[in-house]
């Protein structure tokens, strides 16, 4: 006669079953879902969060490594862009922003609603550029192009990225052009086109 089974043990055998099944799931789900991902797209997303915290070395390293696998990846030029705009290289800045722009407007299709939204930011941050160095009647023409191309996307932070980037009241596009136009259209002697507690406020647009 076969002696019946330890309650004690057929419980834990069913512990360690579940427990085994789940982390067996949850591993399979990882690597389902890292690889789906469109090529590049990790690097992307490890260069973003060193964006966000201050390491654009790291964050341009990250950048240029998804572009090297997947050259012409619209968030890994931005981000690389950003990266340059933040550490203050504007002639690489400059181009990079140019280079997205130029490559947006061959490529993009009418249903393209990310798209739209991150080339308006390239413009946006591009007249940013602009704007940082002087080059005021060039700033306006890339605010006025982002407004014509998507305006709902450059409408400011949400109430997370206010308490991130820690500007309430940031410096808008359409404010900043308008303030611009104005100040452009008077005599020389008499503009004044920089603020600072103002233009302290503006910030950088990244749609991905």
């Amino acid at each position: 006669m076969k002696r019946a089974p330890n309650p004690q043990v057929v419980r834990r055998f069913i512990v360690l079953m579940a427990v085994a099944t789940f982390v067996m799931f949850s591993f399979w789900a990882l690597v389902k879902n890292f690889n789906s991902d469109p090529p590049g797209d990790f690097e992307v997303r490890e260069g973003d969060i060193r964006l966000g915290n201050g390491r654009y070395e790291k964050a341009l390293e990250r950048f240029t490594a998804a572009l090297g696998i997947m050259p012409n990846h619209r968030g890994a030029l931005m981000g690389r862009a950003l990266a340059y705009l933040q550490t203050a290289r504007n002639t690489e800045a400059e181009a990079e922003f140019t280079y997205l722009i130029d490559y947006l407007k061959k490529s993009l299709e009418a249903d393209d609603i990310t798209g739209f939204a991150l080339h308006a930011a390239a413009h946006t941050n591009r007249g940013i550029l602009y704007d940082r160095t002087g080059r005021y009647e060039k700033a306006l023409a890339d605010y006025i192009a982002a407004l014509k191309i998507d305006e709902e996307a450059l409408r400011g932070p949400n109430l997370l990225e206010k308490v991130i980037y820690g500007t309430p009241r940031p410096a808008l596009v359409r404010g900043r052009a308008i303030y611009l136009q104005k100040q452009l259209a008077l005599p020389e002697d008499q503009r004044l086109m920089r603020v600072p507690e103002k233009d302290a406020d503006q910030r950088m647009y990244k749609p991905f």
